[in-house]
């Protein structure tokens, strides 16, 4: 499932739930080729994709 942040930019694809509080992001969908991390209060819904309620810029911010 993809996974959008709230400026419409594509993150990544969800690999699979990391405990019961965040997303793992696939590696081979990631730019450096490591897995990411997502918090769950970052999900603003989830329909076909998971969109998150930051920008890209907030994410690399970590607000």
């Amino acid at each position: 499932m993809e996974v959008f942040a709230s400026d419409g930019t594509k993150v990544g694809t969800v690999d699979h739930m990391e405990g019961s509080d965040r997303i793992k992001l696939a590696k081979s969908t990631s730019p450096d080729g490591e897995h990411h991390f997502v918090p769950l209060t970052w999900v603003d819904h989830v329909d076909q994709h998971v969109h998150l309620n930051k920008t890209v810029s907030e994410m690399k911010s970590g607000r």
